[in-house]
């Protein structure tokens, strides 16, 4: 079971009394089924100037086990792993020296999602993640770029498996189950990449948009990998093929989105993996519904806006970086974050029934107990759900660097459960 200690027992009691000024959509009976003992928070122990999390958090179910990287946003980068069966966080050690990188190869954070592989080993890629990597890409001091790294669970080993391609960060990756091959997109540039680890080979597929770059890629069953192009459509790797495919036409969104909402692409994921849909959200806001097929690009489903009108002044500006797919058919994710909340500057826990359409407010929280979330159909065995998550605190000269936070705060990174069928430590 999962216990939460005293410190999170108090921010859970916080989180409650919110819940109960916010209200929500529906009726409180309906309300009271997901309560905050549905959730927890956990700490990262043995970082005490952490700052943030990004997408980089997976679950490894051969070993029952969660991981997460953790940043102070400028030189060290920490690799968590949370035991879930015994309900042990535990700090593997920093990117850096657990990969013997040189100076010149410093890497600001993990980006990316963390990943099991085929082998149960755990894949990750790093980021620069800070103004030295933009502005001196190609200096010697600058940015050497980003690399693919391997961790293995049972030998507690950090494997670096090369940089991927000089002075790019790799901003996302993904994995086909099948062969093991990784694919990868880059900033600034947005190379989409397949490496074949097994014979270390590299092919650059090419660029799919400039500016901005999309943090999310996803696959399907079959092992191909999606992406979106600056114009908002979705691009396929078709494995068999071994060629990129472009939809004809863009994903769905509200008329009026801004051209940098639009081409920033698709910020998380959720997949039905019985009714083979993968639900998608847009930094536009909109939930949609992907139906994915072996051969060509399948039919695209506009479900809506992550937030119905009465929470946010405009359909297109909340933010959400993360979903996932409970095992009762809800979505559930969290609205907020890099300045974007709802109309009333509230961080908001929804949950979604795609089959009905129909949006519930679960609960309001205020930036400094959760600002922003991340994470992309992170679930175990049990149900649960992981986030990683940060809240604002009073910035210090400690904690002065990395993005995050609003006037005088700074972000701090946790963990959070989920399980919205049952009580977490009950």
């Amino acid at each position: 079971m999962i216990k939460p200690n005293k410190q999170f027992t108090l921010l859970a009691g916080i989180t409650a009394s919110v819940f109960l000024l916010t209200g929500a959509c529906k009726s409180d009976s309906q309300i009271n089924t997901i309560t905050p003992e549905n959730y927890c928070f956990v700490e990262y122990p043995g970082f005490p100037n952490s700052h943030s999390t990004w997408g980089d958090i997976g679950y490894n179910p051969h070993f029952n086990s969660v991981y997460i990287g953790v940043t102070n946003h400028a030189d060290s980068v920490g690799l968590f792993e949370y035991d879930i069966r015994n309900d042990r966080m535990t700090l593997n050690g920093f990117i850096g020296k657990m990969a013997n990188l040189r100076d010149f190869q410093w890497q600001g954070k993990i980006h990316s999602k963390i990943l099991t592989g085929p082998d149960n080993q755990v894949y990750f890629a790093t980021d620069g993640g800070e103004s030295r990597e933009e502005y001196l890409m190609e200096h010697p001091h600058g940015y050497a770029g980003g690399y693919v790294m391997k961790w293995d669970p049972a030998t507690r080993t950090l494997r670096n498996l090369g940089n991927l391609m000089q002075y790019e960060s790799i901003k996302d990756i993904e994995i086909d189950n099948e062969t093991g091959n990784i694919y990868a997109i880059t900033y600034p540039q947005v190379h989409f990449i397949l490496y074949n680890a097994a014979e270390n080979q590299v092919k650059d597929l090419g660029r799919l948009g400039s500016s901005h770059v999309p943090r999310v890629m996803f696959t399907d069953k079959w092992g191909n990998c999606y992406y979106v192009d600056w114009r908002q459509r979705l691009v396929k790797y078709d494995k068999q093929a071994g060629k990129l495919l472009f939809d004809k036409n863009p994903l769905p969104a509200f008329p009026g989105t801004p051209g940098s909402k639009i081409i920033t692409g698709v910020t998380a994921y959720a997949k039905d993996n019985e009714r083979n849909i993968i639900y998608l959200i847009t930094y536009g806001a909109k939930i949609i519904a992907f139906h994915p097929q072996e051969s060509g690009i399948g039919m695209v489903e506009d479900l809506g806006g992550v937030l119905p009108d009465e929470f946010t002044n405009n359909p297109w500006g909340p933010y959400c970086p993360n979903l996932a797919f409970g095992k009762n058919g809800k979505l559930y994710y969290i609205v907020g974050g890099h300045g974007n909340f709802s109309k009333d500057n509230k961080t908001l826990f929804m949950e979604f029934d795609p089959e009905t359409r129909t949006h519930v407010k679960l609960f309001g929280f205020d930036p400094v107990v959760i600002a922003e979330i991340t994470g992309s159909d992170v679930i175990d065995k049990d149900g649960n759900i992981y986030f990683a998550a940060r809240k604002e605190i009073p910035r210090s000269s400690a904690l002065s660097v990395g993005e995050g936070g609003g006037k005088g705060t700074i972000s701090k990174p946790f963990m959070l459960i989920f399980n919205p069928e049952k009580k977490i430590g009950k």
